[in-house]
């Protein structure tokens, strides 16, 4: 469903003539719609699509890759499964237009461990494709080719971060790498890579059939065209959802018929957990970032609880490379403990904050950057009832 304007990704799509449109354009001038276009990279860190092609177009190197991040593991999401389940050739006609914008001619699909029951209906999208002539070798009777293999995942949420799937794709543990280089310059088996989110690509083919002027039609003036979230918590019509970028979490909730709500955490357990003062903000890049997830809480929840809930699985999940994410993340979760029992002073909370920001700022990676965002978020926006609990006579100090 789409909030304010008509549907893009649930959209028809005729199959291939996105691809025969490309191929009558050189591949710079590709590249150049999707810069147009505005469209940014919807697994979350929001990178503009068209520069990162363009940063691989450049970049020196007989060959090149094309990766579909599809390691959909970030907590209460479930959009790409809905993708790659109903409108898998949508995201392999991406790939193909990227691979012809940038001159890569492989393609790899990092498939979640726990999706591996999509992966047969993927296997019969890319042979009905190549049969059709729109991947495999001289696709459309054209001097280009490209293919796409699968490649399943081990389960480690790091591995949604870019860097880290390229790690683990080449058979390494699932570790972010230090950057620069950037994949665009040196990504899989050293060679120039794209690694696109599955959403991303389903956009690429509307884009280049309908233009750029087309796309930069729906959204903000920094956040352009739509975007799927996967709406679950106390709400009576959960699901996944098209919005445009700009709407705000105030008609989300009325779309979704949530009651009596307490906060709405926006962006998956990395994301914010936002109370009832900020309803009324945008979902956009300039406002509340427009992640994948969105989890409703009515104000029969405990905060605090959901607080303890989210900072075990960062704790779980941590790959341990780098000390302010593998430590970081055990005292915040510790500190949660201690509030709980009503034994965590007003000064070591400060204590705690002050660690989280250094997390953000310290961390080598995606993860450990966002992990500390709900600690953060519900302790500024839930400080109330979660100081209103019984206070031990001594509590924990620095």
């Amino acid at each position: 469903m789409l909030g304010k304007k008509k549907q893009i990704l649930f959209s028809p799509l005729e199959q291939g003539k996105a691809l025969k449109k490309a191929v009558s354009f050189v591949p710079k001038e590709i590249i150049e719609q999707i810069k147009n276009s505005k469209l940014r990279g919807c697994g979350g860190a929001g990178f503009p699509t068209g520069l990162k092609w363009e940063l691989a177009y450049n970049a020196p190197g007989k060959q090149k890759y094309i990766i579909c991040n599809a390691d959909e593991g970030e907590p209460g999401t479930f959009k790409d499964r809905l993708l790659i389940t109903d409108h898998a050739k949508k995201i392999l006609e991406g790939m193909c237009l990227s691979g012809y914008a940038v001159g890569a001619t492989e393609g790899i699909i990092y498939l979640r461990a726990e999706y591996r029951y999509l992966r047969p209906n993927l296997i019969k999208a890319i042979d009905e494709m190549t049969a059709d002539s729109l991947l495999g070798k001289n696709i459309l009777g054209k001097n280009f080719s490209f293919n796409v293999n699968i490649h399943l995942g081990a389960g480690a949420y790091v591995c949604g971060e870019e860097t880290a799937l390229l790690e683990s794709l080449e058979g390494k543990r699932g570790e972010a790498r230090n950057k620069p280089p950037f994949p665009t310059e040196k990504g899989y088996l050293k060679c120039p890579t794209v690694v696109n989110n599955v959403e991303t690509l389903c956009y690429v083919p509307y884009i280049v059939i309908n233009g750029p002027d087309w796309f930069k039609e729906f959204g903000t003036i920094e956040s352009k065209g739509s975007k799927l979230f996967s709406i679950s918590g106390d709400v009576k019509k959960p699901g996944v959802y098209e919005l445009e970028m700009g709407t705000s979490v105030k008609e989300v909730l009325d779309l979704v018929q949530a009651e009596n709500t307490k906060a709405v955490q926006v962006g998956g357990a990395s994301g914010v957990c936002i109370a009832e003062k900020d309803f009324d903000k945008p979902l956009a890049f300039e406002s509340l970032p427009p992640g994948g997830s969105i989890i409703v809480f009515n104000k029969s929840r405990d905060m605090l609880h959901i607080l303890k809930n989210f900072m075990e699985f960062f704790v779980e999940e941590s790959c341990g490379q780098c000390t302010p994410c593998r430590d970081g993340t055990f005292r915040l979760l510790e500190g949660v403990k201690l509030m709980e029992q009503g034994r965590c002073s007003i000064h070591y909370l400060k204590v705690l904050r002050d660690l989280a920001q250094t997390m953000q700022i310290a961390s080598k990676c995606g993860l450990g950057q966002l992990a500390p965002n709900s600690f953060l978020s519900i302790v500024d926006n839930f400080k109330g009832e979660i100081l209103a609990r019984d206070r031990a006579p001594e509590s924990v100090h620095a």
